[in-house]
């Protein structure tokens, strides 16, 4: 978004959701955040649902932004990446207070459209991303033959949400995850069978 005062607000949003979780805040507090009157928010936004589907599409932005600028010379390696970023811990209170948010907005999705479909893109876009990378390893001979990309990224990507829960829900760090998942796919994935995790 071009408009100085439009990223503002989303950023405040993103602040504000830190310290409030989704529930909790509301235009008042996301004016608060961003040293903006509340009329203001209202020019930009009718509503904290309007706001907050603008708001992940903005969180959506950056996402991508991060898994594209994801590198590596094979498949495995550009593999190894997505996991460390996908899954990357997010240092300190406002990470987990994020995490925590986003969880309340998960369990919205199924009553909430706008939500839903702006949740899927998130979902579209790793599945879209792994499938690739798996298809590219079958296809160069780093992974096995038998390999289907599409079950193995509907696999991985489900096992990335799960944790993402999983760390907010019951406070599980997803430290050493990124390794497992690098190990059950040089065990399942992998032509020659288990090797090295590239560094």
């Amino acid at each position: 978004m071009d408009d100085d005062a439009a990223t503002e607000i989303l950023a405040a949003t993103h602040r504000a959701l830190c310290d409030r979780g989704y529930a909790d805040v509301t235009l008042a507090d996301i004016a608060a955040e961003a040293d903006r009157s509340k009329g203001l928010i209202h020019y930009y936004y009718d509503d904290k649902e309007t706001l907050f589907a603008e708001f992940l599409d903005y969180l959506y932005e950056r996402y991508t932004e991060r898994i594209e600028a994801v590198a590596g010379e094979t498949p495995r390696e550009r593999l190894v990446g997505l996991f460390e970023t996908v899954l990357a811990d997010e240092a300190g209170a406002a990470g987990e207070q994020l995490r925590t948010a986003m969880l309340a907005v998960n369990a919205q999705a199924p009553d909430d459209d706008a939500i839903r479909t702006r949740l899927k893109r998130f979902d579209a876009f790793l599945l879209e991303r792994v499938e690739s990378i798996v298809a590219d390893g079958v296809e160069t001979g780093a992974f096995d033959d038998d390999v289907d990309p599409a079950v193995a990224a509907e696999f991985l990507v489900t096992a990335v949400s799960g944790a993402h829960a999983r760390r907010a829900a019951v406070d599980r760090s997803p430290d050493r995850l990124a390794e497992r998942m690098t190990r059950y796919a040089e065990r399942h994935l992998v032509a020659d069978g288990p090797s090295e995790v590239p560094s």
